[in-house]
C-alpha cells in the first residue's frame, strides 16, 4: 500500500476555507479531525444527531478532491453479499450453458467463481478503487455487531477477503468517513481503528452562515428568523428534533414561495419542511406564537 502523503502541505485553514467555497461550514475541531485523517490515512468516525452534516461532509471532500463517493448505507441485517461483493448468478448459468461436457468436468468451479463473475458491493469497490474515492459507511449504527466485526479487518489494512478468489489489498487507502446517529454505542474495536469527532448542533451565528451558504441570495434577516425559529423547535420535546438539513429545508421552502418573512401565516405553510411527524406537526401548529419570532 502506498505511503505518498498528497495532503502534506495542507493546513486547517486552508482546508477550511476549501469547505466553505464549497458551501460547508466546518468549526476548527471539525476542520483539524478532517485534517488529521486525512494525513495520517485514517478512517473518521463522525456521531451527531441526524442533520448536523455528517454525511454532507463526505460528500463535500468527493467534490473537493475530485474523486469518486462510493457509499455503503447501513442497515439492521446487512451482511457481506449487500456490502462487499456477490457472485453474478445469470452470467454464470449462461456460462455453464455454454460449456461442453468435458469442460463442465475440469475444473468448472475454477472458471465460475472467477474474478469475471464477482459483482462488486461498495466495500470491494473502495478497495479497488483506494486513492481514487471517498469511502462512506453511512448509519453505521443500525448494523448489528457481526457486521461491525466484520469492518474491523477492512478498517484495519484496507483488504477483504473473498474464499474463491483470495485476498484483494488495496493499493492505496481511500477516504474513509463513518456516520453514527448513535442509535447504540459502537464497540471500542471499532472506534480504535478510527479519529472521532462529534459534531453537534451549530451555535445560531454559525448556522446562519451555513444557511447563507447553501441558499445564495437568501436575506440575512429571513436566515436569522428561521435559524432563531429552528432553536426554540431544539428546547422542544420533539419526537424528531430538527437538524441543520431541515433548517436549509425551511428556508428554501419560504424563498419557493416568495416569502420575504417568517411569520405564523408563512411558517404555518411550509411547517412540513422542518417538523417530520405528525404528532410533533400537531403540537408545533398550536403553538407558532412561541416558535415564530414577533415582528
Amino acid at each position: 500500500m502506498t505511503t505518498a502523503r498528497p495532503f502534506a502541505d495542507l493546513t486547517v485553514e486552508k482546508l477550511t476555507e476549501d469547505l466553505r467555497e464549497l458551501g460547508y461550514i466546518a468549526d476548527r475541531g471539525l476542520a483539524t479531525s478532517i485534517l488529521i485523517s486525512l494525513k495520517l490515512g485514517k478512517p473518521l468516525l463522525l456521531e451527531g444527531e441526524v442533520g448536523v452534516g455528517k454525511t454532507e461532509l463526505a460528500k463535500t471532500l468527493a467534490v473537493m478532491f475530485q474523486r469518486e463517493l462510493i457509499r455503503l448505507q447501513c442497515y439492521e441485517g446487512i451482511d457481506t453479499n449487500h456490502a462487499l461483493y456477490e457472485w453474478d448468478y445469470a452470467r454464470q448459468m449462461l456460462h455453464i450453458r455454454s460449456l461442453t461436457s468435458a469442460e463442465l468436468s475440469n475444473n468448472a468451479d475454477e472458471q465460475l467463481f472467477s474474478p469475471k463473475f464477482l459483482l462488486e458491493r461498495p466495500l470491494l469497490k473502495a478497495v479497488r478503487a483506494g486513492d481514487t474515492c471517498v469511502l462512506l459507511i453511512d448509519e453505521v449504527d443500525r448494523a448489528d455487531d457481526e457486521f461491525e466485526a466484520f469492518l474491523l479487518e477492512l478498517l484495519s489494512d484496507f483488504q477483504v477477503t473473498i474464499p474463491e478468489v483470495g485476498t484483494i489489498a488495496a493499493v492505496s487507502r481511500p477516504i474513509v468517513i463513518l456516520t453514527s446517529n448513535r442509535t447504540r454505542e459502537l464497540h471500542d474495536a471499532l472506534k480504535r481503528r478510527c479519529l472521532y469527532t462529534w459534531i453537534g448542533f451549530p451555535d445560531a451565528e454559525r448556522e446562519i452562515e451555513i444557511v447563507r451558504a447553501r441558499v445564495p441570495g437568501i436575506s440575512e434577516r429571513l436566515a436569522t428568523q428561521v435559524v432563531g425559529a429552528v432553536n426554540q423547535l431544539r428546547q422542544m420535546e420533539l419526537e424528531k428534533v430538527p437538524g441543520v438539513a431541515e433548517t436549509i429545508d425551511w428556508v428554501e421552502s419560504l424563498e419557493a414561495l416568495g416569502a420575504s418573512d417568517l411569520n405564523e401565516n408563512s411558517a404555518a405553510d411550509t411547517l412540513g419542511a422542518v417538523i417530520k411527524d405528525r404528532d410533533d406537526l400537531d403540537y408545533t401548529m398550536k403553538n407558532l406564537n412561541d416558535i415564530v419570532p414577533s415582528s
